[in-house]
């Protein structure tokens, strides 16, 4: 199975949120909630309830099931109304909104140069 990559390179499949969106043990994605309540508070500075964590299937899904954060990411925002699959592809690459992404995630980075590579 291909791993889902957001428009700016990270990877959907590993993402908390995601992830907390596929667990079945309510339990269990509860808990998880309650620790990315925390972790987008710490990390990103967002002030955020375990109960504000709602389902995603990742920013490039059609599902209606999007991370209530992302909803007015730039990068999101801006390769939707480009119609691009990927950042990757975009003829502005690599804009201040993805360094800016790039310098917290490099491997995002490296996941786009790959896809570049590859498509172009």
């Amino acid at each position: 199975m291909d791993s889902i990559i957001a428009y700016c390179g990270l990877v959907c499949d590993s993402c908390p949120i995601h992830l907390a969106s596929l667990e079945q043990n309510k339990s269990r994605q509860k808990k998880m909630r309650i620790s990315i309540a925390r972790l987008c508070s710490e990390k990103y500075g967002m002030n955020l309830q375990p109960d504000d964590i709602n389902d995603c299937d990742g920013c490039r899904a059609d599902t209606g099931r999007l991370f209530s954060g992302c909803l007015n990411c730039k990068i999101r925002n801006c390769a939707s109304q480009r119609n691009l699959e990927s950042c990757a592809f975009c003829p502005e690459y690599a804009c201040d909104n993805l360094k800016e992404i790039f310098r917290g995630e490099p491997e995002a980075q490296t996941r786009l140069e790959e896809i570049r590579n590859t498509k172009l």
